[in-house]
């Protein structure tokens, strides 16, 4: 499972092409974020399909507001699974940023140096 929904969503947006039906088969374990695990469940309720029991049962706070009458999710990228306090998405971003700021300092003083 990727670590995010996208990518997820790429992957098996793979399996049916130019019209024809395809058939994608995921495969979860424990090592899966339940961020991840929410974004599908609310994918799979959006397309109409079905939905395994173990990814009916788990319930975000986010969905506790929604039973309220309050629609939230997260403000980055949307997912219902989550809140930008726990997205994925804006996590990796902000670690690649943090990564490059680094190489850039260092490529910096090496070409100042010569």
């Amino acid at each position: 499972m990727p670590e995010d929904i996208e990518n997820y969503v790429h992957r098996i947006g793979r399996t049916g092409r130019s019209g024809r039906v395809g058939i994608a088969t995921t495969f979860i374990n424990k090592s899966c974020d339940e961020s991840v695990l929410l974004d599908m469940k609310h994918l799979l309720l959006e397309a109409k399909q079905k939905v395994p029991p173990f990814l009916l049962a788990l319930q975000s706070e986010n969905e506790k507001y929604l039973e309220l009458g309050e629609e939230r999710g997260c403000s980055y990228c949307g997912g219902l699974g989550h809140r930008i306090t726990d997205c994925p998405k804006l996590e990796a971003m902000q670690s690649k940023q943090a990564s490059n700021i680094g190489r850039r300092d260092y490529l910096a003083n090496n070409s100042a140096d010569w």
